[in-house]
């Protein structure tokens, strides 16, 4: 049934179940960091238990996590969380079709639908996109010691996401980060240390990487260029 002007059609149980999973995901997260990079090293291991191949319903269950340290940053990463939620939703609820990323690549170039508007492999793109763009904050963050956040975010939105995005959102992005929390403001809704916030944020650095290089690879792999 065709929804009305100004309604939203109903989400499918494969969405309301994916929601609920990010939501579960983010509860009881002491140390929301800690966590993150915890299950990385564990989504790493498994990978590589399972000779190089990356299972989708652990990868989304990881990646649903990371979405608590969007929200840490506040205001001025609203729109990354927002969408970044998004696609993780459908890949959970696309984990219950596909068994392993490998999986959605194959089905969405058979049906040329790699580049579609919401398609299992587009969402992919996207939501590795924010693992990167959180992997080159914490990397700014650690290389100014001492720095403000706000260099930090502004330089590795240059680097992950600007390139992508048209001169209306860059603009938007940009008056938003005015609105960042200080060093010690986010080092606090981390509930970290100084000197542990460093240690928890280089170990997701070194967990996350050999994921965003694979899922890069699926891509490069079927000669998709990564400029989109």
């Amino acid at each position: 049934m065709m929804a009305f002007r100004g309604q939203r059609p109903a989400p499918s149980e494969e969405m309301c179940d994916a929601a609920a999973a990010v939501v579960a995901a983010r509860q009881g997260m002491e140390q929301p960091l800690t966590a993150v990079a915890e299950a990385f090293e564990e989504l790493a291991r498994g990978m590589e238990a399972d000779g190089g191949e990356l299972r989708l319903a652990p990868f989304g269950d990881t990646c649903a996590l990371v979405s608590v340290l969007f929200s840490s940053l506040g205001i001025a990463f609203k729109f990354a969380e927002s969408e970044y939620v998004t696609k993780v939703n459908d890949l959970i609820g696309a984990s219950k079709e596909y068994a392993t990323l490998n999986d959605i690549l194959d089905k969405d170039v058979e049906n040329d639908s790699v580049k579609k508007q919401g398609s299992h492999s587009r969402n992919l793109r996207r939501v590795r996109l924010g693992l990167g763009l959180i992997k080159a904050l914490f990397e700014q963050f650690l290389a100014t010691e001492g720095g403000s956040l706000y260099d930090a975010a502004t330089t590795a939105y240059g680097q992950v996401c600007a390139p992508f995005h048209s001169w209306a959102i860059r603009k938007a992005v940009g008056a938003g980060m005015y609105t960042l929390p200080s060093r010690e403001q986010l080092i606090m809704r981390l509930n970290e240390t100084d000197c542990s916030v460093q240690k928890e944020m280089r170990r997701y650095i070194d967990a996350s990487s050999p994921i965003i290089e694979y899922i890069d690879n699926l891509f490069l792999s079927r000669n998709i260029v990564l400029d989109w």
